[in-house]
């Protein structure tokens, strides 16, 4: 007998909770060398908001896909049993917004019957992400070197997590309209089918937003992010890889410009390809020099929970987390977190070659690609395989604008899943 969706998913929530169980002991015993049975309310608490958005998906998505929850919960419990670990207000904080942001899915993928419907307004949708990138520029608070954030007394606000998903909503919308005349386009020369110049119109756009965030909001993750899912997407619209090649040699290009003529660009490159150097090990690399020295001293198993000295690495807990983890963890840790991260995109991938229509397939890539990226942009960086850009792990990183916002990815992937874009199929 084949099980249900549901109970599929069920089977997988239980050996990820006991993740946040084995952290509280491990943690308590290192700390205190007796367990604490007060701090059994960490785990308690978040396993139990998984639990309910199991119970939860029952009723109102009983068909949506059994698999992303549980690796969602996985990712979650990492990141807030590293945040016990290393500052208990920040675990508190990460609780609630776990609480905020379980909430809005399930609103979300209540109330969002037809998720096709959203395809008639992406200039609109386009318009409000645009709007959300550039108050920043005007209106936000430099944190960390980078214009990023809105505050709006005791609470801040990062509105590129939000516009991340919306342009994703935009990109799938207009491509997937205009996908055959894109793809069938163009001259062929060497058997290299050229884009005609008018459909490098949203390229060149998106090229030039990123330069505009990289120059005014001095982020280098979030362009290189919005750039990337903007290729995925195109990508997989029109099979097309001219698109990905212009699309290279533009990030190059701007890359080189911005290079030679902003300073923080130059630092973050120098420091990226000599960590070491006497002159900034002090300084300006400081960070990613100890994250390498974190890295090395935890080794294949790590040196264990509250072991290590993760917290000597300026914040560790959002941009750096992955450092903790490495040292703590060691190799074994830092390569499941990569593993859960894959079967995350793999799972997304296969919601995109199973849904019905064009849109829930570019959508569902999108999605799945800020996801993937992000992951991979900020591992990549903190290990020294790319220049250091400062952006959030998803789901295990400290902050509350990003796990809202991709708790409300989540809802959107699970509705994808359940085929809600049938509804205007059949229309």
């Amino acid at each position: 007998m084949q099980l249900s969706r549901r109970t599929q998913e069920l089977l997988l929530l239980a050996p990820a909770s006991l993740i946040p169980f084995a952290g509280w002991i491990s943690v308590d015993l290192a700390r205190d060398g007796h367990i604490v049975p007060g701090n059994a309310v960490y785990p308690i608490v978040i396993v139990g908001m998984f639990a309910v958005a199991h119970l939860v998906l029952r009723f109102i998505k009983p068909e949506s896909d059994p698999v992303l929850l549980p690796l969602t919960a996985a990712l979650t419990y990492i990141g807030i049993t590293v945040l016990f670990r290393l500052d208990m207000h920040m675990a508190r904080l990460q609780v609630i917004w776990l609480g905020v942001g379980l909430a809005a899915m399930l609103v979300l993928i209540l109330t969002l019957k037809d998720y096709t419907g959203l395809a008639r307004y992406p200039y609109i949708l386009a318009s409000i992400a645009l709007l959300l990138l550039f108050s920043t520029m005007f209106f936000g608070r430099e944190v960390n070197g980078a214009r990023l954030w809105l505050v709006f007394g005791p609470l801040r606000f990062q509105p590129s997590e939000l516009a991340k998903i919306l342009l994703a909503i935009f990109f799938a919308a207009y491509l997937s309209e205009r996908r055959e005349l894109i793809a069938g386009a163009g001259k062929s020369i060497a058997g290299f089918r050229l884009p005609r110049l008018r459909d490098l119109g949203p390229l060149l756009t998106m090229w030039a937003l990123s330069l505009l965030l990289l120059i005014f909001q001095k982020d280098l993750g979030s362009s290189l992010l919005f750039f990337g899912i903007f290729l995925a997407i195109i990508y997989v619209a029109t099979a097309r890889a001219s698109f990905v090649a212009v699309g290279l040699a533009l990030f190059l290009l701007g890359a080189t410009l911005t290079f030679y003529a902003f300073p923080h660009v130059e630092k973050r490159v120098d420091t990226w390809l000599d960590p070491l150097n006497p002159k900034t090990v002090s300084g300006d690399s400081y960070q990613i020099s100890q994250s390498l020295f974190g890295f090395a001293e935890g080794g294949l198993s790590g040196t264990g929970f509250a072991r290590g000295n993760p917290e000597i690495i300026p914040f560790v807990e959002t941009d750096f987390i992955y450092a903790a983890v490495g040292e703590e963890l060691g190799l074994l840790g830092a390569a499941f977190l990569i593993l859960l991260y894959l079967m995350f995109s793999a799972r997304g991938l296969y919601i995109a070659l199973t849904c019905p229509d064009d849109f829930g397939k570019l959508l569902a890539v999108g999605l799945t690609a800020i996801v993937a990226l992000q992951a991979f942009i900020i591992m990549a960086g903190v290990t020294r395989l790319v220049p250091l850009t400062g952006i959030t792990m998803p789901f295990v990183s400290y902050g509350g604008s990003s796990l809202f916002c991709n708790f409300l990815l989540l809802g959107f992937l699970l509705i994808i899943s359940s085929g809600g874009g049938e509804i205007a199929e059949k229309h």
